[in-house]
């Protein structure tokens, strides 16, 4: 390990193998630090929180603060990070509500500078949050999902897998997997084909769900009716369903 001498390091924290500490950095006890991760210089990861291994939290970054909710009466909760995630300047992280939940980061995810997560929030792999997101309480962001720069997501709402979310967007319900939305008020634009090709989605499954995407947001028909015509015209494939 390299600890940089002003950095505050409580004797219960475990730190992995070569862990890097920078400058004024405070790490509290009860924390776990993976092998290999690289900490910035002024930040501030509080108790109760663990990260995986070969992670980079760069300057300022504060983890484990106690939940924005009034609700919240001191309850042991955790924040939990999985590996190799990149978190930049300024990313902040808060602790769940309710005794013994967390909020959850996932593995190989990149959040940009100043990017917020709210209590009990779920974050899967390979996302990208970009700067100044500030992402609410108890929301769920499914695996390869990107969100754009300075989007506000409300409370309890779920970002499906590989959608892409458009800077500056307020996303005050559920936004589907595999979908463009931007805007205020947020409307889906279509389906993020750039985000299904760089996945390995192959083109049959894409046009698959641009025709379900054109049936059920383009037609005349309300969402029951779309979803009925789906099924009848035979077997749906699984990423349709």
């Amino acid at each position: 390990m390299r600890i940089h001498p002003s950095a505050i390091v409580s004797p219960g924290a475990h730190l992995g193998q070569g862990v890097e500490v920078g400058p004024f950095t405070i790490i509290e006890d009860q924390v776990q630090i993976g092998d290999g991760c690289r900490i910035g210089p002024h930040c501030v990861i509080k108790s109760r929180v663990s990260i995986g291994p070969q992670c980079l939290l760069d300057v300022g970054v504060v983890l484990g603060s106690e939940p924005q909710d009034a609700k919240f009466q001191g309850e042991e909760s955790f924040v939990r990070i999985g590996a190799r995630n990149v978190l930049r300047e300024y990313v902040t992280i808060h602790r769940a509500t309710g005794e013994g939940q967390a909020t959850v980061v996932g593995d190989d995810n990149f959040l940009m500078a100043y990017a917020h997560l709210g209590h009990n929030t779920i974050v899967g792999n390979h996302t990208m949050i970009a700067g100044y997101a500030a992402i609410a309480g108890h929301v769920t962001i499914e695996d390869r999902a990107t969100v754009g720069g300075l989007v506000g997501i409300h409370q309890y709402t779920t970002v499906g897998t590989m959608a892409m979310i458009g800077g500056l967007t307020a996303v005050n319900r559920d936004v589907p997997p595999y979908v463009l939305a931007v805007g205020v008020p947020m409307q889906f634009h279509g389906i993020n084909l750039v985000g299904l090709r760089r996945n390995g989605v192959p083109e049959e499954q894409r046009r698959a769900l641009v025709d379900a995407f054109k049936l059920i947001y383009r037609s005349d028909l309300n969402t029951s009716e779309a979803i009925a015509t789906l099924r009848a015209q035979g077997e749906l494939s699984d990423i349709v369903r």
